[in-house]
């Protein structure tokens, strides 16, 4: 392999129609594809295939991809720009010891705006923060309704571009929210978060422990359970998911062979599940979809160099690997009191970042169904021995579903699911 030129570190080919396909060389280091896979996936794009190879110094990764959403802005050279940022250069390779890098801290900046409620508000908000060219993350979220209709969100948010402390891009930032909420907007601000940032943080409502045990539980589910998380008409294609361990077609790496129903963010979910496992991946393939499903086949090593040989590591790695494809997410709705509340888990990498377009498409899906918001929020919890990052929805009793019905709530549980999922 060679050192590319600072040119040419990702290279973004147009194919036919909107499909693309994303080719990396660079420096090679532990957890790379899963953070590139993050970022695609933050852009809403889809991976339809993709190989992966690396000689332990230098790695080459070459991916299609295709636009998930019908209404997405396709932002290439931003892109571009987010994935060369976590790619190793060479003049910093071998200061980076194989690690994944540590990100600067950030500034917070605080985005509040009081309007008139009315129904999607809180996903077409998300929307620019999410598509448009800002170019600002969601960190955590506070949303509030009025009895006399009004709502309050408090969105904490962090800007890519770093430029969020000039007046410029303050202006152009509110005057597309302006726009968007139109006359309902009574008033709209963003500031550099002070003291209230600390306080939401540190302010973390608990979660009963029945609840905590349906979102968080390590065991996978059965298809005897009848609870939200199992969708009744995907059972048959979650049974034929397999997880394989080969030591035989290598002498010096471990052949996984992965094969499941597809989901938007698959490869990302695999990728991360090695990444905080400390496990190297030296070649891997991601085939093309067949009758909904996938088949991977990464040759991996340990940290130190070996392959896995222990037949408990083995097990271990393989029940990982086939929870997080099956029920990367989920997708919980209970009682809170006398409302409705939705809650959503996800998983968070040992790096502290977590899937993006969560709360995206949560919010969606509730748009799509005409259910309002209460309230919503977002939070981290630790349970079985990891973080999770929690989304939390009190849904609007005025609306088409009789939220005391069981068979409601399995709906409504079913379709944010599928949108997350990509079904």
């Amino acid at each position: 392999m060679r050192a590319p030129g600072s040119e040419d570190v990702v290279v973004i080919e147009k194919k036919a129609g909107e499909a693309r396909i994303i080719t990396v060389n660079c420096p090679d280091r532990t957890g790379l594809g899963c953070d590139i896979c993050r970022i695609i996936l933050d852009f809403g794009l889809s991976i339809t295939k993709g190989d992966v190879t690396t000689d332990g110094v230098w790695c080459y990764i070459v991916l299609w991809v295709v636009p998930h959403y019908d209404s997405l802005i396709l932002r290439w050279s931003h892109l571009k720009n987010q994935l060369v940022s976590v790619c190793p250069s060479c003049s910093t390779y071998f200061l980076l010891n194989m690690t994944s890098p540590c990100p600067a801290s950030t500034p917070v900046y605080l985005l509040k705006f009081f309007c008139l409620d009315r129904r999607g508000l809180l996903h077409d908000v998300t929307q620019i923060l999410t598509e448009l060219e800002l170019e600002l993350s969601i960190q955590t979220v506070k949303v509030t309704t009025t009895p006399d209709g009004r709502v309050l969100d408090l969105f904490f948010i962090t800007d890519k571009m770093d430029l969020l402390h000039t007046k410029e891009r303050q202006d152009e930032a509110l005057e597309q929210f302006r726009s968007v909420l139109g006359e309902s907007c009574i008033s709209c601000e963003l500031q550099l978060a002070g003291p209230e940032y600390e306080c939401h943080q540190n302010n973390i409502p608990s979660l009963s422990p029945a609840v905590a045990e349906e979102l968080f539980s390590s065991e996978q589910l059965t298809d005897e359970d009848n609870r939200a998380q199992v969708l009744s008409d995907d059972v048959i294609k979650l049974k034929d998911s397999t997880v394989t361990v080969d030591n035989s077609l290598s002498p010096a790496h471990t052949l996984l062979q992965i094969r499941c129903v597809d989901h938007r963010g698959l490869l990302y979910d695999v990728l991360r599940t090695l990444k905080d496992s400390d496990i190297k991946i030296s070649y891997g393939r991601f085939s093309p979809q067949t009758k909904g499903h996938r088949d991977l086949d990464l040759f991996v090593q340990l940290k130190d160099g070996n392959k896995i040989v222990d037949l408990d590591q083995q097990d271990s790695l393989c029940s990982r690997l086939k929870a997080e494809m099956l029920h990367p997410l989920r997708v919980v709705i209970t009682n809170r009191g006398p409302d409705t509340e939705l809650l959503v888990a996800n998983p968070v990498e040992l790096s502290g970042e977590s899937r993006p377009r969560v709360f995206f498409d949560v919010t969606l899906s509730l748009k799509v169904l005409g259910i309002c918001i209460f309230s919503a929020e977002i939070r981290r919890y630790k349970a079985s021995d990891r973080e999770w990052e929690v989304y939390r929805f009190l849904l609007d009793e005025k609306c088409l579903f009789q939220l005391g019905d069981a068979s409601a709530r399995n709906e409504i549980a079913n379709k944010v699911r599928r949108t997350l999922m990509g079904w």
